[in-house]
């Protein structure tokens, strides 16, 4: 999770520059990291089921619950786990929010730049079908 993490800051740097050069890149490490961790998330589900039905519970026991029936040492080791998994969780929900945020901005900024060159833009409407967005009105300081 804390690669996952420093990938999706090494996204925001790119996006929050605006350097796009190494961006598709950035974001295909992204993508491997999370299938890294969709492997492992099998693994370590199989691991968590057994560790459940061997303290007595039910097989989708959630950590809290294993720590909460483990002994010690195991209680604490698992109570600290779980912490730092949900402070880690937090923390990507946050900059992947963000990296969409900018990614959007980007993508507005793009299309405003478009329509301002072309008079309009190539979009999608409700149905999934291409459509031609025409100019909109804007204010243009002259004096700039």
């Amino acid at each position: 999770m804390e690669l996952l993490l420093f990938k999706l800051e090494e996204e925001q740097v790119l996006l929050a520059s605006g350097r796009s050069r190494w961006l598709a890149h950035a974001t295909r490490e992204v993508e491997m990291v999370l299938e890294q961790m969709r492997e492992t998330e099998v693994i370590r589900a199989a691991h968590a089921q057994a560790a459940a039905v061997e303290l007595g519970l039910s097989p989708e026991a959630s950590l809290g619950e294993i720590a909460d029936a483990a002994a010690a040492p195991w209680s604490d080791l698992l109570h600290e786990h779980r912490k730092s998994f949900l402070t880690l969780t937090a923390e990507i929900s946050g900059l992947a929010a963000t990296n969409r945020d900018l990614l959007s901005a980007g993508q507005r900024a793009a299309r405003e730049t478009m329509m301002i060159i072309a008079g309009s833009v190539e979009t999608y409407g409700p149905q999934g079908q291409s459509v031609s967005v025409g100019h909109r009105a804007r204010l243009v300081d002259e004096a700039i």
